[in-house]
């Protein structure tokens, strides 16, 4: 949990950096990109980080916390399965979102579901035979 933390820091500057350049090349071409493409944009620039840094086998915040994503033979993942990871991991936020939009729940109410449905699959990991989480590796 610590490395997510540490992890979330680094993805603030990521998304940061990602969000005023593309937000300069919108500004640039004279229409400023809509928030939905930005999003969209802002998943691709996530997924390119993490497939880049995965397929290296850590992350920067998983380097301080010496934790490495390999596969079952102990080495990286490829630049494919890396990216399928990528798009996996997401799956962990449809079932609070799928939740939360018949109620029309405020973002507060939300983000407790949604940082609850983690922790649920956080402490899971502790019943996995290796001690992992319930996802693609």
């Amino acid at each position: 949990m610590a490395c997510w933390l540490y992890e979330s820091l680094l993805l603030f500057g990521v998304v940061f950096v990602g969000g005023i350049v593309l937000g300069a090349a919108g500004a640039l071409f004279g229409t400023p990109l809509s928030p939905r493409t930005l999003q969209a944009m802002l998943f691709v620039v996530l997924g390119m980080y993490f497939a880049w840094f995965w397929s290296k086998g850590q992350t920067l915040a998983m380097k301080t916390w010496h934790i490495q994503v390999v596969d079952t033979h102990g080495r990286p993942l490829t630049r494919i399965r890396a990216l399928a990871r990528y798009a996996l991991a997401w799956l962990w936020l449809l079932p609070p979102l799928a939740m939360a939009a018949p109620f029309h729940l405020p973002i507060a109410e939300v983000a407790v579901l949604t940082f609850g449905w983690v922790a649920v699959w956080a402490l899971l990991s502790r019943f996995h035979p290796q001690r992992q989480f319930f996802m693609m590796s």
